[in-house]
């Protein structure tokens, strides 16, 4: 059975490509021109994943973002940024969005994010339960974190390290914990772990070098990076 998307962005033409882009792989597309239609919507209908547009009149992504995990929504969120916007993505990173995608956007790109999303979901839903192996905890801390549930999230990354002290992984995600919660010096540990234990891995060097630019330059551009727990 397809999965189910909502598509929140007030250009008509814009719903319609991201409509187009995702109907043929099989997904089940409804609607939003605005952040009240898309609360209606959400109200009515359980979905696998929202994606919604950062800049729109009255209310705009961020905001909407807000009211939903203020209304106790948990859907899966992906934020589309312009230009310029990255900063703000990085907020939406911290009110629970999983992952955003910055125009102009290519139809391959677009559905690549919205398969990495909903199977990464997916595998979180079936290992939440109370299997005590390390990925089980990884993939829960990443759903908690995604929800901003900091203490959980925080107990299943301590259980995680203790049952492999060597992931990068679990190191970087330890220090987005922290970041989250705005204790940029742990964070800045937990990168550091995860840097020595990989230096050609990315996301937390991504993550440092966003640090070091808040601290310095009083913005970034870089967004806060998870790393792939899959």
């Amino acid at each position: 059975m397809g999965k189910n998307i909502l598509i929140v962005d007030d250009e008509p033409n814009v719903r319609l490509s991201y409509r187009v882009a995702l109907e043929v792989e099989g997904y089940l597309i409804k609607e939003g021109h605005c952040g009240a239609k898309a609360l209606d919507e959400l109200a009515g209908s359980v979905f696998d994943l929202a994606i919604l547009d950062m800049r729109m009149p009255e209310m705009d992504g961020l905001d909407l973002l807000a009211e939903l995990r203020q209304r106790g929504f948990t859907t899966p969120t992906v934020i589309i940024t312009a230009f310029g916007d990255v900063p703000h993505a990085v907020r939406a990173m911290k009110l629970g969005a999983i992952d955003f995608l910055q125009k102009p956007i290519t139809p391959e790109s677009l559905r690549n994010v919205v398969s990495t999303v909903v199977s990464r979901h997916e595998v979180s839903e079936v290992t939440a339960g109370p299997r005590d192996d390390f990925q089980t905890h990884l993939l829960t801390a990443e759903r908690l974190l995604n929800l901003r549930d900091f203490t959980n999230a925080r107990q299943h990354l301590i259980r995680a390290l203790e049952l492999n002290d060597k992931s990068k992984e679990a190191f970087n995600l330890t220090g987005v914990l922290f970041e989250m919660q705005e204790d940029y010096d742990r964070a800045k540990k937990y990168y550091g772990h995860a840097i020595k234990l990989d230096k050609r891995w990315e996301p937390p060097q991504q993550n440092m070098r966003r640090i070091f630019e808040l601290f310095n330059f009083g913005e970034s551009k870089e967004p806060i990076v998870l790393g792939n727990t899959l």
